[in-house]
């Protein structure tokens, strides 16, 4: 069994700081993580590796610096790890991040057929949850999103079943491999490194992959192949909410402070 994990690397959300005249990140001096998604789905990855057997390898695209939140994968226990990194994937949106990852996938699946990729289920910067369904439609692979728990996988008859949570049930999925799985936080617990695992990957040499390695069309990578832009960021602003005194006797200003709001707002009218 070939397990592949996609992991990516995301500024700590709570000391974002955007530029306002490029409306870009500012990287310097932020600190940056591990995807929090991505983390359970390298956890589910090393619980298949110990029950099924067979070898992870974990891809991530980025700048150079990303080759931290692979080398931490490996000191979980993660075989191998391969960055994409190149000036020209700079500046990719969903569309142009999935071509790289799934043209990244196809050349390690000539290497060692893949069996099944792993992604979390989104990622806390962009919030789209369209990576992982669209590296599944570029290579045709069965395509199983918020799974919440693998219940088997019959190696020889080559099927998968998985559990989804939806919202306001679950789902048991048939389904044939390869196939690709976006991980919930629920379906596991992280576990932490050992001391030697993370001696090891510091140590472990992580190949870097560049579009020469790809060979990709340069208008379809990067800015040049992402038809969404981002115009403008901002933080939204929230107006203090007002508060009014209703306990005891006082439940009758409450009543008619919510009638005049939602008159005022025009949800209700009492004109007869």
């Amino acid at each position: 069994m070939h397990y592949v994990v996609c992991v990516k690397m995301v500024p700590d959300t709570t000391q974002v700081v955007i530029d306002p005249v490029t409306n870009t990140l500012v990287r310097e001096g932020v600190p940056f993580i591990t995807n929090p998604f991505d983390n359970h789905a390298v956890e589910e990855a090393l619980r298949l590796k110990e029950k099924y057997g067979g070898h992870i390898t974990a891809i991530s695209m980025g700048p150079p610096a990303a080759d931290a939140v692979l080398k931490k994968a490996m000191s979980l226990g993660v075989d191998e790890a391969v960055l994409l990194s190149d000036r020209v994937f700079g500046g990719a949106d969903t569309l142009a991040t999935s071509l790289v990852l799934s043209e990244a996938i196809r050349k390690l699946d000539k290497q060692d057929p893949v069996d099944i990729v792993l992604c979390g289920k989104q990622t806390i910067d962009g919030d789209t949850a369209q990576v992982g369904p669209g590296i599944a439609c570029r290579l045709k692979y069965s395509q199983l999103t918020l799974v919440d728990r693998v219940l088997e996988i019959h190696k020889e008859k080559r099927i998968i079943v998985v559990r989804r949570a939806l919202e306001e049930m679950h789902e048991i999925v048939e389904s044939r491999m390869p196939a690709l799985m976006t991980i919930v936080r629920e379906a596991n617990v992280p576990r932490y490194p050992t001391v030697p695992g993370r001696l090891d990957a510091i140590e472990a040499k992580v190949p870097v992959w560049t579009n020469d390695v790809l060979k990709l069309d340069v208008n379809k990578i990067g800015l040049k192949g992402s038809p969404t832009q981002v115009r403008r960021i901002f933080a939204p602003k929230r107006d203090k909410g007002e508060i009014v005194e209703g306990v005891g006797e006082r439940m009758g200003n409450a009543v008619d402070a919510v009638f005049k709001k939602l008159m005022d707002w025009d949800f209700i009218s009492l004109e007869k």
